[in-house]
C-alpha cells in the first residue's frame, strides 16, 4: 500500500466521520434544525453511523480514522512505524475538512442562531456557545478525572478493535466495520457523559482548529486550555490497550 493510498483513504474516511458526527451534533444543537433537542441517544448513534460510513469508505488503508488506533496498530506491528506520520497527517486534514463541511451544511443555522441577542451576550464564553458541534469539553472541569475518562474510553475502543483481528473471518470489511461502529455507540452511551468522549485526537483537534479559524459571529473561545486532554488521553489509552493486547491476547 502506497503513501498516496493511505493519504487519500484516511483523509476521505476521516472527513466523512467528522462530517456526519459533527453534523448530528449540529442537528441536535440548532433551534432551526428539524432534529433540535433530539438528545444524547441521537448523538451516540449518529457518531456510530459516522464511524460506520467512514470505515467502509477507508477500507483500503485499514480505516484507522484515528491517530490512537494508528499508534496501537504500530505498537502491535500491524502498521509500519514509517507510515504513522502519513496516517496522522491525513487524519488531521480529513478532520478539518469534515468540520468545514459541517459549517457549510449548516451555514444558515450558524448565521441565524449565533446572531441572536443571547449569543451576542455569550460571545466571551470559552468555549463558545456552539463549541460542541466542533470539539468536546467536560461537564466537570477536573483535569485528572477528564484525562482518566478519555484514557478509559479509548482503551475500550482500541482493545475491542485489536481483538476483532483475532476472530477468524471478521476483518475490517463487512461485519468488522459494523462491530467497531457499535462499540463506539456503546462507548458514547456508557462513557461519554463526563467529557463527550473524544476517543480520537483529531476528532477534537482538527475541528477545534477550524472553529478558531472560521468567521462565525459571536462564536466565543475555542477552549484551548482543555485541548490537550482529548489528544493525550486517547493516545495513552491506545498505548495501554496495545500493551495489554500484546501480553494477554496476542498469540
Amino acid at each position: 500500500m502506497s503513501s498516496s493510498d493511505i493519504f487519500f483513504s484516511e483523509t476521505t474516511g476521516t472527513a466523512l466521520l467528522i462530517l456526519l458526527g459533527g453534523g448530528v451534533c449540529a442537528a441536535v444543537t440548532f433551534k432551526r434544525s428539524k432534529a433540535f433537542n433530539a438528545g444524547w441517544v441521537a448523538i451516540a448513534f449518529g457518531w456510530g453511523f459516522a464511524v460506520l460510513t467512514g470505515g467502509y469508505v477507508a477500507q483500503i488503508s485499514g480505516a484507522h480514522l484515528n491517530p490512537a488506533v494508528t499508534l496501537a496498530l504500530a505498537m502491535q506491528g500491524t502498521t509500519p512505524w514509517s507510515d504513522v506520520p502519513v496516517y496522522w497527517a491525513s487524519e488531521l486534514l480529513g478532520a478539518m475538512i469534515g468540520a468545514v463541511l459541517v459549517w457549510l451544511t449548516y451555514y444558515g443555522q450558524f448565521q441565524a442562531d449565533l446572531r441572536e441577542p443571547e449569543m451576542a451576550e455569550r460571545r466571551s464564553e470559552n468555549p463558545g456557545p456552539v463549541h460542541g458541534i466542533f470539539f468536546t469539553s467536560p461537564e466537570i472541569r477536573n483535569s485528572v478525572q477528564n484525562l482518566v475518562t478519555e484514557i478509559i474510553a479509548t482503551f475500550v475502543l482500541v482493545i475491542a478493535i485489536l481483538n476483532l483481528g483475532l476472530t477468524k473471518g471478521v476483518g475490517l470489511s463487512g461485519i468488522g466495520v459494523l462491530l467497531v461502529a457499535l462499540v463506539v455507540v456503546g462507548i458514547g452511551l456508557s462513557l461519554g457523559g463526563p467529557t463527550g468522549y473524544a476517543i480520537n485526537p483529531v476528532r477534537d483537534l482538527g475541528p477545534r482548529i477550524v472553529h478558531a479559524l472560521l468567521p462565525l459571529p459571536n462564536k466565543g473561545g475555542s477552549g484551548w486550555a482543555y485541548s490537550w486532554i482529548p489528544v493525550v488521553g486517547p493516545l495513552v489509552g491506545a498505548a495501554l490497550a496495545a500493551g495489554l493486547h500484546q501480553v494477554a491476547f496476542a498469540a
